[in-house]
């Protein structure tokens, strides 16, 4: 949310963070609502531009399903390969009934500040 209300959002990352591709760097988490939510996340996991994704949902120390402060289950998304059009993918996501919120947050930042081990570097938008 503060990302949405400041004229300026700048994000500060160590070169660990740079991965290859949207996706491939360990679980994209999808917020869905609990109504359904089965049929959901085989819909997620069917949609065209997550081809090839494995959709799990989320579960606490006890095994039982993960419920978020709004009362909400989270699916995680996994990849072999990079997502191709995270753009599409972010659209056909925000389409798919049944989900609240999904980890893709793409355009938000105004500059990333990398820390290398010998250089600090600046990506723009």
């Amino acid at each position: 949310m503060v990302e949405v209300c400041a004229k300026k959002f700048v994000v500060i990352v160590d070169e660990s963070k740079l991965v290859p591709g949207l996706g491939v760097s360990g679980a994209m988490p999808v917020e869905i609502t609990p109504f359904c939510w089965q049929h959901t996340m085989r819909k997620i996991a069917a949609l065209p531009s997550l081809a090839g994704c494995r959709a799990e949902p989320r579960r606490d120390a006890s095994g039982a399903l993960y419920v978020t402060d709004n009362h909400n289950y989270i699916v995680d998304l996994y990849f072999e390969k990079p997502i191709a059009d995270a753009d599409r993918a972010a659209k056909e996501l925000q389409d798919t009934v049944g989900v609240v919120e999904h980890g893709l947050f793409l355009g938000m930042a105004s500059v990333v500040v990398i820390a290398g081990a010998q250089k600090i570097y600046e990506k723009h938008r």
